[in-house]
């Protein structure tokens, strides 16, 4: 499949058949993650893959939605705050951005793939530190169900690339 294709194809699934995610198409997944990059290749972050059959309960305190837990997976994309890399002129570390770029790769290969997913960072992350069992450095930052949709896309609204793009300066 062209990029360009893929990044037509790739939607926000908010449904999912129960058809198990099979393990080779898995690792495609998540070495798709490694292969992320990030700020000086520190690699800041960690990927926590959840089975949901038997949590569904457990994990909607995460998300509340019937839709989230569907998906025979769902991952969480955590930043490890004091492994990335730190801007020395003004202090910005950079985790959330490697955590973005991770999630991303994520999302891509998974649409390559037949599979869905749905960036989720509207989640409640006192309950995923606890369903999820993190220590103190580690950030839930960014999680999907990843599985086989059972909907379709909708058209994509846009705004013009004029709105969003400057040349030269602001």
């Amino acid at each position: 499949m062209e990029f360009a294709e893929l990044i037509q194809k790739r939607y926000s699934v908010r449904d999912y058949v129960p058809t198990p995610v099979e393990d080779e198409k898995l690792q495609q997944v998540l070495r798709a993650a490694q292969l992320a990059p990030t700020a000086a290749n520190r690699q800041p972050v960690r990927i926590i893959v959840i089975p949901t059959a038997g949590r569904e309960a457990e994990l909607q305190r995460i998300y509340g939605t019937a839709w989230f837990v569907k998906a025979p997976l769902v991952l969480c994309v955590c930043g490890v705050k004091d492994e990335a890399w730190v801007r020395r002129q003004d202090g910005k570390c950079y985790v959330d951005v490697d955590a973005a770029i991770v999630m991303d790769h994520i999302v891509l290969m998974a649409t390559a793939l037949g599979l869905g997913t749905c960036w989720i960072a509207a989640f409640n992350p006192d309950a995923a530190r606890e369903v999820l069992g993190l220590p103190e450095n580690v950030e839930p930052l960014l999680f999907t169900p990843l599985g086989y949709p059972a909907d379709s896309p909708r058209p994509k609204n846009r705004k013009e690339l004029a709105a969003l793009v400057k040349y030269t300066h602001w």
